[in-house]
């Protein structure tokens, strides 16, 4: 796996109006454009705080079974684990697959993360 996550910051406005235009079909897609966008530099920075990077390496590295193992692993409380893997998958940081039984089984899908901020718009 060499997969980048290429992330992209912008305004509300911006992120809408670059998604009407690819779904409409007034703009392609191209590989340079961002896989998932944050609203601000402070958002990007919550959900990839140092805490939660060293989360997805622990994933990446250990390849937990399930949640509790997880869990176990970090040391952080599951119900927290919990919250924290639910918003990294809406952003596509994380994949949730279905383990054994009722388990979620969470897999870090890329390598990187590179970040996409235009300084002047």
């Amino acid at each position: 796996m060499n997969k980048i996550l290429k992330v992209g910051i912008a305004p509300r406005e911006a992120i809408a109006r670059y998604t009407r235009d690819v779904v409409a079909g007034r703009r392609r897609r191209t590989a340079d454009d961002p896989d998932i966008w944050f609203t601000s530099v402070e958002s990007f920075a919550k959900v990839l705080s140092e805490r939660n990077r060293e989360l997805l390496a622990l994933i990446a590295k250990r390849r937990p079974d399930s949640l509790d193992s997880l869990a176990a692993a970090s040391g952080r409380a599951k119900s927290n684990l919990s919250r924290t893997l639910q918003t990294m998958a809406r952003y596509g940081l994380v994949r949730l697959e279905k383990g054994e039984g009722r388990k979620l089984r969470p897999v870090v899908t890329f390598e990187r993360v590179e970040l996409r901020l235009a300084l002047a718009a």
